[in-house]
């Protein structure tokens, strides 16, 4: 990718930077233990894709404030507390290639951290009459929870439709974009027409995200090394297999759903899958769907102003799918 993220957020760099303090101030207690471990969240934070997309959809539209501030700190707190409850769900040991919250302090602490974390984003938006704001990322945290449920519920029977698919990775992943968009534009305007289009930029935005961590499980020797069969190997119906299933016969679906089933640990057996996806043109399909997302997150898109901060979200939507990991 030509572009890397530090050129993409140039348009909001200083606001980007304002922010850091003003997230870790969020997240501080006067308890020296919670203290100690919100800290420790908050030095293994990611590239902060979030917060970049809410302030670059706000100025793109007005002229960033307090507001906007909150609406990514609210974010980015309700999202934390997600990811450590997950963690916690998912009996996960590890978060970025650090230990996760659970695997240092156990689940206890970190059920009770995840729900401090909570109540810190709805508190700052309580104390600063941001209803606005807190009902778009409440809205949001429903959906994703909703989605999650459905996945599980789904999974069991391994028939995902790509309706279904398309319902779960909107919920799951796209929501969450959406709301950082749709939250920066509302903390600048109250042109509800602004904030719809970004709300829709983000979902379609979010689709096609996920759409490419679905390929990634197939990936090839010149993007990210050898199939890692992972999607398969924890039964998850993404694109690329929904799409092979549909077309293949009755019994060589019944193989195919046999091995997701019963065999899934075994290498050898999971390669039989990635290669029946690849052959099926599973991959070929879902890339096709990935670019008309695309394609359809920038129509959306330039129905906001013209200008740098809408350039670095059109290179920030591309960045979303020409990523290697």
């Amino acid at each position: 990718m030509s572009r890397t993220v530090d050129d993409i957020k140039r348009p909001v760099n200083k606001h980007m930077e304002i922010f850091e303090d003003k997230f870790r101030d969020a997240m501080k207690s006067s308890v020296p233990l919670l203290d100690k471990i919100t800290s420790y969240i908050y030095k293994r934070k990611g590239k902060q894709i979030r917060p970049l997309f809410t302030f670059l959809s706000a100025q793109t539209t007005g002229e960033l404030n307090e507001s906007t501030y909150r609406a990514a700190a609210l974010i980015e707190l309700l999202h934390t507390a997600t990811l450590v409850h997950d963690d916690v769900v998912d009996d996960s040991n590890e978060r970025r290639g650090f230990f996760s919250v659970n695997a240092l302090w156990k689940n206890k602490i970190t059920v009770l951290v995840g729900d401090f974390l909570l109540s810190k984003g709805l508190l700052l938006s309580l104390e600063n009459n941001d209803f606005h704001l807190l009902k778009i990322v409440s809205d949001a945290v429903r959906e994703i929870s909703e989605g999650e449920l459905l996945q599980i519920e789904k999974a069991r029977r391994l028939d995902i439709t790509e309706d279904v698919y398309y319902e779960i990775i909107t919920k799951k992943t796209a929501t969450l974009i959406a709301a950082c968009c749709a939250a920066g534009v509302a903390s600048v305007t109250t042109d509800e027409k602004m904030v719809a289009a970004a709300h829709r930029f983000g979902t379609l935005t979010g689709i096609a995200f996920q759409i490419k961590d679905d390929l990634f499980d197939y990936g090839n020797d010149e993007e990210i090394g050898k199939p890692t069969g992972i999607d398969i190997k924890e039964k998850k119906m993404t694109l690329p297999l929904i799409y092979a299933l549909s077309k293949a016969s009755s019994s060589e679906r019944r193989k195919i759903t046999n091995i997701i089933r019963n065999h899934s640990e075994e290498s050898n057996e999971v390669r039989k899958v990635i290669d029946f996806v690849i052959n099926s043109g599973g991959l070929t399909y879902a890339h096709a769907a990935m670019l008309s997302y695309r394609d359809k997150a920038l129509e959306a898109l330039h129905e906001l102003p013209d200008n740098p901060s809408r350039h670095s979200l059109e290179l920030l939507l591309n960045y979303t799918i020409e990523r290697k990991k």
